[in-house]
């Protein structure tokens, strides 16, 4: 891109990370409106012309999930209709991104269901960070950025904690062994993992047992999605009842 117009559009799903990422590359945000009509459709207007140029649309679909997601796609239509050149959304949480397969009979694929609809909209490139499930790249035909945050996890541990002797990382689930897994390397530490079930329809999560030795070590739970905390609460209550002496989380 070195050479073309750069441009940076906000919505309003987190408008302080527009703001700081517009202060940290020195480029102004586009002069932009996102608003709603009286019925409460989304409406956007762009007050200056893109025409040519490479624009990035930062707007995670973080909740309110579904108004998150329409303004997004309401913006990447309106930047292809006025000729941008190219256009890449940042979307750091992919919201949806929980259904990334059929578990059970008559449910959807909500993750590709998103997938198309952001290329639809006129997207070239995305950019997120630290997808639930990798396999979600696939389910698009543009580039995918998937940017990992183990790394920050564990500069902020060594920073916060210093003495690592007798902690241990651990997953919440199998699904994810591997992000957890990314960590431990990371800190020379060893993992473990939780087995978790869910009831038929999900809606619930047990905690069965952990795999691995929890006991007489400080317990670091990594972790993707936050939604209620009921799960990490009985996660971090399991860990504690196998002896391990304190509880923290990354998400």
């Amino acid at each position: 891109m070195i050479g073309r117009e750069l441009m940076l559009l906000s919505g309003n799903a987190n408008p302080q990370l527009a703001n700081e990422i517009s202060k940290s590359l020195g480029i102004e945000l586009c002069d932009s409106a996102v608003t709603r009509f009286s019925d409460g459709e989304i409406r956007v207007r762009i007050r200056e012309t893109v025409r040519g140029a490479d624009v990035f649309v930062i707007q995670p679909t973080s909740p309110p999930v579904n108004d998150s997601l329409m303004e997004l796609l309401v913006m990447i239509d309106a930047l292809r209709r006025a000729s941008a050149r190219q256009i890449i959304a940042v979307v750091p949480y992919y919201g949806y991104s929980r259904q990334d397969r059929k578990h059970t009979g008559r449910v959807p694929i909500s993750a590709r269901l998103v997938a198309n609809l952001i290329e639809t909209a006129g997207a070239d490139r995305i950019l997120t960070m630290d997808l639930h499930a990798g396999q979600i790249q696939g389910f698009f035909n543009i580039p995918v950025d998937n940017l990992r945050t183990d790394w920050l996890f564990a500069d902020h541990a060594k920073e916060t904690i210093g003495d690592l002797t007798d902690t241990v990382i651990v997953s919440p689930d199998a699904g994810g062994t591997v992000r957890a897994r990314m960590v431990a390397e990371q800190l020379d530490l060893p993992l473990a993992v939780l087995e978790k079930r869910r009831s038929h329809d999900g809606s619930e999560v047990q905690v069965m047992n952990v795999i691995g030795d929890v006991g007489g070590r400080r317990a670091i739970l990594i972790d993707d999605i936050l939604s209620s905390g009921g799960t990490l609460i009985k996660a971090a209550r399991k860990l504690l009842e196998h002896d391990a002496t304190e509880v923290m989380a990354y998400c």
